[in-house]
């Protein structure tokens, strides 16, 4: 008898194992999901990181070191007066009374401007050990100053003498002031400007080098992450067979609004942080430096007419400084005060600003002041010691103060430039950090709203 085998019964077919389309889909649908996450996240990562840099510099710039540099050099115009003060005060000798009072109490205003941009910019070096010391090495300075001046008036007023010749105790001690004055002071209180100045300088250079290759970072990062969302609502279309998802779509519309808002804000940025720096900045240096040079000409006029030993020295300082603020080729300062009125185009410090219509009254009072220094050396090599002094301290010294005062406007205007630009870059920043977080939140919610159902259709 034959047996028959009989064939085993097929498989029950496991609930737990999907076909496998249907174990699939899921995971591609997360992990489209996760990678374009992690692209939006890299684009964020890319839009902060180009606000924070930029926030940095113009914090830096405008919070900073920047004021610093403007109060230190405010300390050099101070001290640079405080000294030719003082000479002016020597110079004037027992006559006319009136100037005398008036002088001391500029000196003391000056000094206590200078003690309180001392304090600022010592708030302002921070943890900068070294700049510390740089300050209160001018603090100490300082106060030997002031008794050095303290002891030359009181040499003075102990003597009567005629305008320009003050007794030899006096001017000997005046000497050791002005001495102490220029050889330590005022390159301290230089190089505190210098550092300062060196500061910013590396920043914004820095600043100006890292911000395009953020907004480089910001547009592949804004690509990539377009391109993943578009490629998941593509997938999810043709695989469900439905058409673009809402949530999805909006969620593609914040991203390129985070891109080119992000982008915006950038450029918008370092365009700011140029326009303080360039046009702002740089120029309240130099016309802030220029004054403190205005001034201790000013000072060496009235040095010119108190020491005879050195007038030749206070002469060649004078033309030393007049050719750093406005270059002409000169040998001599009579030859600089002639070529200086028939010179159409200048170099030197203030050449740069003293540019356009607006700057032709600075310009203008400057060869004034020159016209008036002619004037007053004539004076002083006819023996005239007395009237020169008189025209030192009347005609040049209203001719330095009416050109002082013009630089002292296009300052303003420089300053006003700087502190806008400062000030507009910084709401730009501001508007962009209450946005992202929002923004993020957004693409978030868009997100789960969009792929959340898909995923829920296979439980």
């Amino acid at each position: 008898m034959t047996v028959t085998p009989i064939p085993p019964a097929p498989p029950v077919p496991s609930a737990a194992a999907a076909p496998p389309s249907r174990r699939g889909v899921p995971g591609r649908i997360r992990a489209l999901t996760a990678t374009s996450v992690a692209a939006l996240a890299l684009l964020f990562a890319a839009v902060v990181a180009g606000a924070a840099t930029a926030g940095d510099g113009l914090r830096l710039i405008g919070r900073d070191a920047g004021p610093q540099v403007v109060a230190t050099s405010g300390l050099y115009f101070g001290l640079s007066d405080m000294d030719a003060l003082i000479a002016d005060v020597l110079a004037l000798g027992t006559g006319d009374q009136t100037q005398k009072p008036q002088a001391l109490a500029r000196y003391e205003r000056q000094r206590s401007a200078a003690n309180l941009a001392l304090l600022e910019a010592f708030q302002l070096a921070g943890d900068d050990q070294a700049e510390r010391r740089t300050i209160q090495s001018v603090l100490d300075g300082l106060g030997r100053y002031e008794q050095l001046v303290a002891r030359a008036l009181l040499l003075d007023s102990q003597s009567s003498h005629a305008p320009g010749e003050p007794p030899a105790s006096a001017l000997g001690v005046y000497r050791d002031a002005t001495d102490l004055m220029r050889q330590e002071l005022l390159p301290q209180a230089y190089n505190l400007t210098l550092e300062s100045g060196t500061i910013v300088r590396r920043t914004y250079d820095d600043t100006a080098g890292t911000l395009p290759l953020l907004m480089a970072a910001v547009i592949v990062a804004g690509l990539l992450a377009l391109g993943c969302l578009v490629y998941l609502q593509v997938y999810l279309a043709r695989r469900f067979r439905r058409v673009f998802g809402l949530a999805l779509v909006g969620a593609t519309l914040v991203t390129v609004g985070v891109t080119v808002a992000g982008l915006n804000v950038i450029q918008r940025d370092l365009d700011h942080l140029r326009t303080a720096k360039l046009e702002g900045f740089d120029s309240m240096v130099h016309l802030a430096r220029a004054r403190a040079i205005g001034n201790s000409m000013q000072g060496d006029q009235s040095r010119f007419l108190l020491d005879e030993e050195r007038a030749d020295t206070y002469e060649h300082r004078f033309l030393d400084a007049s050719q750093r603020l406005m270059y002409v080729e000169a040998g001599s300062l009579v030859k600089y005060q002639t070529a200086v009125r028939k010179a159409g185009d200048f170099r030197g410090m203030l050449g740069p600003e003293l540019t356009g219509a607006t700057a032709e009254p600075a310009l203008d009072a400057y060869l004034r002041y020159q016209e008036a220094d002619t004037l007053m050396r004539t004076r002083a090599a006819a023996g005239r010691t007395g009237e020169a002094v008189a025209i030192r301290l009347g005609e040049v010294r209203q001719a330095f103060k009416k050109y002082d005062a013009e630089l002292v406007k296009i300052a303003d205007r420089k300053q006003s430039v700087f502190a806008s630009a400062v000030g507009r870059g910084e709401r730009a920043l501001d508007e962009l950090w209450a946005v992202l977080p929002f923004a993020a939140g957004g693409i978030g919610v868009l997100l789960a709203l969009g792929v959340w159902p898909r995923l829920r259709e296979y439980r």
